[in-house]
């Protein structure tokens, strides 16, 4: 692969894409941002070197832009809530409407997958999208100072296990346990969502469990956690958060790690 020095981000909505951006420029890589509207946050323009504005459902617009800035190499990041997908079926343009016509499900493995082929036969590929970030990933260990008790460590063993089937399968990344029974399990509505839920179904105490898929494809799609996950483990009086070690983006580290401890939270990658 040719050394990068010029890159496109499609960048969705949270944190993720302001990190990718801000680590690209500093590895002195020129950045052209694809922002989707309602979805990404403004401050990317203050760090690509140009950014156009799209609505979901735009494909054409997003690779003609990509072809006339001579982008041969992007990266995806940050989410795009299905659920507003799904509303704006109408709104998709030919070429959106092209690329999920012929797939067998609207899974979001298929769906990004169908994306990335697409894009490439334009000539643009699709880079891992922790390629500037990979020392935002923990190594397995306690993140915080406190670490799980036994209990907690019990949880953790039995909610990977699940996480794991659940990736597989393509329908969430994270569960959430208390005393080895499941609580809730990600799915459409995203990670934060079914944490707060666990916390009005179990109370305090749950753990929280968030893996990579067993073949994840890091083009897409990867784990993240930030300070929004901290505030909904707050919220839902959880315990832990434990996190697949070297497979999880962690935002914010610093940040992370000092509000997990002021509330008593115990962060650790196993």
């Amino acid at each position: 692969m040719d050394k990068i020095d010029r890159i496109g981000l499609i960048a969705g909505s949270g944190r993720f894409p302001i990190f990718v951006a801000e680590a690209a420029k500093a590895n002195n890589v020129a950045l052209i941002a694809i922002a989707l509207e309602s979805e990404s946050e403004k401050k990317i323009e203050d760090i690509a070197d140009k950014t156009y504005w799209v609505r979901i459902g735009e494909a054409k617009k997003i690779i003609d832009t990509l072809k006339s800035e001579n982008i041969r190499y992007a990266i995806m990041a940050g989410k795009v809530n299905k659920s507003t997908l799904i509303k704006n079926a109408l709104r998709l343009d030919e070429e959106a409407k092209r690329v999920l016509k012929n797939i067998m499900d609207k899974k979001d493995d298929t769906i990004l997958s169908a994306i990335a082929n697409r894009l490439k036969d334009f000539n643009i590929e699709l880079m891992d999208s922790t390629l500037f970030l990979k020392e935002m990933m923990p190594s397995r260990g306690a993140l915080t100072k406190r670490k799980p008790d036994k209990r907690e460590l019990e949880d953790i063993d039995f909610g990977f296990k699940i996480a794991k089937d659940m990736g597989s399968l393509d329908i969430g990344q994270s569960v959430i346990v208390k005393d080895k029974a499941v609580i809730s399990v990600e799915a459409i509505e995203g990670t934060d969502a079914a944490i707060r839920r666990a916390g009005e179904l179990a109370g305090k105490g749950a753990v929280v469990v968030k893996v990579s898929k067993p073949k994840q494809d890091m083009r897409f799609d990867v784990p993240v956690v930030g300070l929004h996950t901290i505030d909904s483990l707050k919220a839902a009086k959880a315990s832990v958060l434990a996190i697949e070690a070297d497979k999880v983006l962690v935002l914010d580290k610093e940040s992370v790690i000092r509000e997990a401890e002021k509330a008593g939270l115990s962060i650790v990658a196993v």
